[in-house]
């Protein structure tokens, strides 16, 4: 395998820390490379030298001549004044695009909800991440560089995105780089993985359950020989002790040792722990739904629609769903933020809730505070797996250096402000934990700090999230909200994913009355097409058939307009000419797809 991108020599330094050091390390055309390290140490700005969007203060980046780069950084630069059409696109003729069926799937499966005329300014931050996602992968790379390509994006598209990338490029061909928190996304795509640490990058082989064991190994190997180089510092050291009587070169000898193992001891790293706290107890009963409905004023259906549910003492329930299903309403009903418009929701007179939202409202009024001013409004000690711990000593072990905690909440990093408000919830020693997202902004490190922690949660805990790691993990069970359903998926996430796609496979067939039926019964059907094809295959088919509407008449308006062109004028009329062909081509093209369509679907 050659090199497509080299690095030499690499190091980088921003104004309060250096992030890299004398790097050399290289691109190889068929690696699928994940890129994993804990917030702060340089993984994004790994990838901006490596993409030629940031200049490294020393060495050298390399490209193999020719070679293409698409890159997808945490923020687009999108342009509010384009239509979603040319932020994708871009000047590309529709006839061109549009004969591709893989850049029609990207364009279905990521943004087939938006506008396509519509104003890339009016767009959601996800909306946006969504369009510009698309907007990477319609082009022709040989490098695709992507920087937390998973934000924003429910299971469905997360999984379908990862079937994109690993089907994207023939075997051994070009190359991929991820940064991403979303370990299976990590272990689905990726065979190689790069850890930033120390200002340096250490390559492992596999995807990330591989790297995970591989750097158990190295901890381990590491540990063996600092009890080793200890067990010889307490030797030498109690020696010195003792003094030296002999006036030999073995005594300057031993001392030389001794002061070369004292200089090389390693700092102390931060433990990153939150063992489990103690909280009240909770009564039989947490909470109760009965035929619970909720219909936002001046909509037509409910988001929340009949659900029955009960919760006791002890229950770890993951939510499912895709965005903007509902599941944030859902826990504010069940939280009592929300008031049903139907039906009621009881909830138990010994409850506290702890609730984290994707937003952090519990920081949103304290930008202007210290992290300590913060921590100072709880207790003074709290009992943590046998041991009584104050406040900023909880903070230390979620990561927090001591010089950070006088750090204001508006200048902290987004895992930063997350894992503080992950601390505020838990210092407010709650029973029951309901968490929206927990995992956003959080490095794979510290995920694995907070699922440690809810692992061992002893109340009751409600969490929504796409990370399937996090959810399968930390909840017993797994229920679904399916057009405002609530529905239990004992198989987990994958059952979930099929039952979310047969509910959009449904609700795209198309509803006709009994004649239809009996007439759609004498027509041909197609054999061998899965639910989902079938559902793509139909988007399409209605997709051209429109298309093919809006140019029934073009062709001769294009005739009677160069009808109207002055005779000599030659270069108006080859313009004119060139118009029409490229209007019939195009039309000849819509109707070849329509006919294969028709076919397909057995129309």
């Amino acid at each position: 395998m050659g090199i497509l991108i080299g690095l030499e020599h690499v190091a980088h330094e921003w104004p309060n820390k250096k992030v890299l050091d004398d790097l050399t390390i290289g691109v190889h055309e068929g690696e699928r490379i994940g890129v994993v390290g804990k917030n702060g140490d340089g993984k994004s700005t790994l990838l901006e030298i490596i993409g030629r969007t940031v200049e490294p203060d020393s060495g050298s980046v390399t490209y193999r001549g020719g070679i293409h780069v698409g890159w997808l950084g945490q923020s687009d630069d999108l342009r509010d004044d384009d239509s979603v059409c040319r932020a994708v696109v871009g000047d590309v003729p529709e006839y061109v695009w549009a004969s591709d069926p893989r850049i029609r799937q990207i364009i279905d499966e990521l943004i087939g909800d938006l506008d396509w005329e519509g104003k890339v300014g009016e767009l959601s931050g996800g909306q946006r991440r969504r369009c510009d996602l698309a907007r990477l992968l319609v082009g022709t790379w040989d490098v695709i560089l992507m920087d937390e390509p998973t934000n924003h994006l429910d299971m469905q598209a997360i999984q379908w995105l990862a079937e994109h990338l690993k089907r994207r490029w023939p075997a051994g061909e070009g190359a991929l780089l991820v940064v991403t928190h979303d370990r299976w996304f990590l272990d689905e795509v990726c065979e190689h993985m790069w850890e930033v640490h120390d200002r340096e990058v250490t390559p492992f082989e596999g995807g990330y359950s591989a790297y995970i064991q591989q750097r158990c190994e190295r901890d381990r190997q590491a540990a063996v020989i600092e009890e080793r180089r200890q067990n010889t510092l307490r030797k030498e050291l109690n020696w010195l002790a003792h003094g030296a009587k002999a006036r030999t070169s073995k005594p300057k000898f031993r001392i030389d040792a001794a002061r070369e193992l004292i200089a090389n001891d390693p700092p102390l790293r931060n433990p990153l722990e939150l063992k489990r706290l103690a909280v009240s107890r909770l009564g039989k009963k947490v909470i109760t739904m009965k035929g619970a409905s909720f219909t936002y004023p001046g909509a037509q259906n409910p988001v929340i629609d009949d659900v029955d549910w009960l919760i006791g003492p002890g229950d770890r329930y993951g939510i499912l769903g895709a965005n903007g299903a509902g599941k944030s309403t859902l826990l504010k009903l069940m939280t009592g933020r929300l008031k049903p418009t139907k039906g009621s929701v009881g909830i138990g007179a010994s409850v506290k809730f702890g609730w984290m939202s994707q937003h952090l409202d519990a920081l949103s009024d304290k930008e202007d505070w210290r992290i300590l001013e913060i921590l100072s409004r709880y207790k003074h000690s709290y009992l943590v797996g046998g041991k009584m711990l104050s406040p900023t000593q909880l903070c230390e072990r979620l990561g927090f250096e001591q010089r950070e905690l006088q750090s204001f909440v508006s200048d902290l990093s987004g895992g930063q402000r997350r894992r503080l408000a992950l601390l505020c919830v838990i210092l407010d020693e709650p029973n029951v934990l309901v968490l929206d997202e927990p995992g956003n902004d959080l490095d794979t490190d510290m995920l694995a700090v907070l699922e440690d922690l809810l692992d061992s949660w002893p109340g009751t805990l409600l969490v929504v999230s796409h990370d399937r790691y996090l959810v399968e993990r930390v909840t017993d069970d797994q229920f679904a909200l399916i057009d405002g359903h609530v529905r239990h998926v004992p198989g987990g996430v994958d059952e979930y994913l099929r039952l979310a796609s047969e509910a959009e496979a449904s609700a795209a067939s198309p509803q006709s009355d009994a004649a239809d039926a009996s007439a759609q019964a004498k027509k041909p059907q197609a054999e061998g097409l899965s639910n989902a094809e079938r559902r793509e295959l139909k988007k399409r088919y209605d997709a051209v058939s429109r298309k093919l509407e809006k140019l029934e008449g073009e062709p001769d308006r294009l005739r009677a307009a160069m009808a109207g062109i002055d005779p000599s004028n030659y270069a108006e009329l080859m313009d004119a000419q060139a118009k029409v062909d490229e209007c019939l081509a195009q039309k000849d093209a819509l109707e070849e797809e329509w006919l294969d369509l028709a076919d397909k679907l057995g129309l």
